[in-house]
């Protein structure tokens, strides 16, 4: 079966934006083709920096014949009537049309409409060119005179050919015919723009891999991956060194790099006396290089080598020597840099760098980073009791906690914010826990972060995170949709992590309300809602550890649920119960109870929430239920009071047998009123029972 090859040949794309480009061109391209009943057995897209290429393998040369029936008016029909249908067809006369006869409907019109399959390459000639024009590049722009004409093309880089072309391995495949803003299609391409940068003829995908390839072009960028890694390896384990990995860095370089080049460059060892994190920060950011890591030190602590792995783009007539040498420059001129701002910052102590926080505005509604430190400092101390941590090193550690962010070197490199702030409080001579803090109150910042475990770090990563929560919410500046500018579902996740993985007993409304009042807000305008959001964040956050989010909400549906320990562990001792034969038959009959209860108080406007009259308990299964809720809602009652969910389950147990016989036996919707109002006032106590646990009307079905 035909493939296509298709390459659109730029200026170069940035590293950046060229994975996503790759993906989109695919799903773009084969979405185009299956809306139009072209299927298709593959298909792979591939970025370089000068180009996105797409190979489409087992397409049908042409799409299938079509047949369709449409139906039209009734014979005898008003003559608007049958214009539309012959119209909507695509018929000259009603002659073209048969007629059809139906028993109930009687005679009616009905047009068989043949459209023979469109040749593929046609279609494609379509697709593409739309595609290309409206492709969605996150930037892009216009080039040349063309650009001063309103619709023209818009694309990331200059683009300069396309190659599109069609048909099977056993043929000579033809080319797709169209043209875009004056760029031809071709069998034309070129290789690396200076080891090979003459034209290359290709034909089909199984010539053009081996012609790049032979043009110093690597087409799949994970294979550039593959090779710039095994290649830094090898070179950092000849010098006894081992590379200190970095996924991210890996991807930019790689989208940097046609032909990936590695060479091996040093720095002046007094330079290792700045962090660690400094000198990968300046490497990193600067040189776009992988740092090297050497022996442990006396201390057995890890220890950075004066050496590091630069990726070139080209294989030099030298080795590489030149290139080696002109970036031994930059890092030692950026490394300069980074000693002087290390050096500087330290002559000056924390403590002394607050009143700059007074210049920085943190929100324009929420004053500046000075005011939030100090609201920080307040709710860190109220929380440290709860965590375990000790009030006043928790203060302290929040009041030097922003502090690092007007020194030399985060205004430098704003990705060690907290990490500076820590080398400089340990220099200073501050507690352990508070300089470990100052560093560990942004954590985590994401699902797969570290949590702080250290009290004093829980507290100020709590009270940060809580403090801007509230915040926000005090101003309506919340996330929507996608768009979440400040962060906060990261913040809410945090805050969530950091409770269960301290086993923090706290109630949300109180910390929401306490922070509230550092900002001189009520938080009765808008608890709830931010409560909710909490519920959504844990929702999200226990479905990815196994849990089913509808018995978190059947725990969060019960009042005053805001202590996050206590929900998690009622919901996994739901979870439990709900997965024994007792459980799913106790959720089958309170279901079935509630069902009753929804209808029949509807249909008669009251509630049936009085207690059951004991003198009107007339079988034994009724009398048998009344007794066993009477105990279970005790038990259950006592066992949640001394927070032991477990104990409250299997109080809750002891009902199945009652209540599968009640049902079996008993008739609610009885023709005497008072014995039916008592029947169902029993099954409102069986509901009201249940919910010592959970809202078992919101629980799904098994497996949900």
């Amino acid at each position: 079966m035909p493939d296509l090859l298709l390459e659109l040949f730029s200026e170069e794309i940035p590293a950046r934006m060229q994975r996503r480009a790759a993906e989109d061109l695919r799903k773009l391209v084969t979405d185009a083709l299956v809306e139009r009943g072209f299927l298709y057995e593959g298909a792979k897209a591939f970025a370089t920096p000068r180009r996105l290429a797409l190979h489409v393998a087992g397409l049908p040369a042409r799409g299938q014949d079509v047949r369709e029936e449409r139906k039209g008016p009734r014979v005898g029909a008003p003559e608007g009537a049958v214009q539309g249908f012959l119209k909507s067809a695509g018929l000259a006369s009603l002659d073209e049309a048969k007629i059809v006869s139906d028993p109930k409907k009687g005679e009616f019109y009905v047009a068989v409409i043949e459209r023979p399959g469109r040749e593929t390459i046609d279609v494609l000639a379509e697709i593409i060119p739309a595609i290309v024009k409206s492709f969605p590049w996150p930037k892009s722009m216009r080039w040349g005179a063309a650009s001063r004409e309103p619709g023209s093309l818009r694309w990331v880089r200059p683009l300069h050919s396309i190659v599109a072309s069609f048909g099977p391995e056993t043929e000579t495949p033809e080319l797709v015919p169209f043209a875009i803003e004056g760029v031809e299609v071709g069998f034309t391409t070129r290789g690396h723009r200076f080891l090979a940068p003459q034209a290359i003829e290709v034909r089909r995908f199984a010539d053009y891999l081996p012609a790049l390839e032979r043009a110093f072009v690597v087409l799949d960028a994970d294979r550039r991956k593959d090779i710039i890694l095994h290649d830094a390896r090898d070179l950092a384990f000849a010098r006894g060194l081992d590379l200190v990995e970095d996924e991210g860095l890996l991807e930019e370089v790689a989208g940097l790099v046609e032909w990936p080049v590695t060479l091996m460059g040093a720095f002046d060892e007094r330079f290792l006396t700045i962090p660690p994190e400094v000198i990968r920060a300046t490497i990193r950011a600067n040189q776009k290089c992988f740092v090297l890591r050497g022996a442990p030190g006396p201390d057995g602590r890890e220890r950075l080598a004066n050496a590091f792995i630069l990726v070139s783009n080209l294989v030099a007539s030298d080795g590489g020597a030149a290139i080696v040498a002109g970036n031994e420059r930059v890092v030692r001129a950026r490394l300069s840099d980074a000693a002087f701002f290390w050096e500087t910052d330290r002559k000056t102590r924390l403590d002394d760098r607050l009143p700059k926080l007074e210049s920085i505005v943190f929100h324009e509604k929420l004053g500046t980073q000075a005011k939030r430190v100090a609201r920080i400092a307040g709710l860190a101390r109220a929380l440290a009791p709860v965590v375990g941590a000790d009030p006043d090193l928790a203060e302290r550690a929040a009041r030097l906690a922003k502090a690092d962010l007007v020194t030399e070197m985060v205004g430098e490199f704003p990705e060690l914010q907290g990490l500076m702030g820590r080398y400089y409080a340990v220099e200073q001579g501050e507690d352990p826990a508070v300089a470990a803090a100052i560093e560990e109150h942004y954590k985590p910042l994401g699902p797969t972060d570290r949590v702080p475990s250290e009290p004093v770090s829980v507290a100020v990563a709590l009270a940060d995170k809580l403090d801007t929560l509230v915040g926000f919410w005090a101003i309506d500046e919340k996330p929507t949709g996608s768009k979440d500018p400040y962060a906060l579902r990261r913040a809410a996740l945090g805050v969530i992590r950091l409770v269960l993985a301290s086993e923090a007993r706290l109630s949300l409304r109180a910390q929401i309300a306490a922070a509230a009042s550092g900002h001189g807000r009520d938080a009765g305008a808008f608890a709830d809602d931010l409560l909710a959001f909490f519920a959504d964040r844990l929702k999200v956050y226990l479905r990815d550890q196994g849990a089913r989010h509808d018995l978190i909400d059947a725990v969060f549906a019960l009042p005053g649920q805001d202590d996050l320990l206590m929900v998690v562990r009622r919901v996994e001792a739901l979870g439990r119960f709900l997965d024994t034969e007792d459980g799913k038959n106790l959720l089958a009959g309170s279901r079935r109870a509630a069902n009753i209860l929804r209808i029949e108080e509807k249909k008669d406007g009251r509630a049936y929430d009085a207690a059951p009259d004991r003198a009107l308990l007339t079988l034994p299964e009724e009398t048998a239920l009344a007794e066993a809720l009477r105990n279970a809602s005790a038990e259950a009652g006592r066992a949640v009071a001394t927070e032991d969910f477990e104990g409250a389950m299997r109080a809750l147990s002891s009902l199945r047998a009652p209540v599968d016989a009640f049902f079996d036996k008993v008739t609610v919707n009885a023709d005497e009123l008072a014995l039916r109002a008592n029947r169902l006032a029993l099954l409102n106590a069986l509901r009201a029972a249940t919910r010592e646990v959970a809202d078992f009307s919101r629980i799904g079905g098994e497996g949900r």
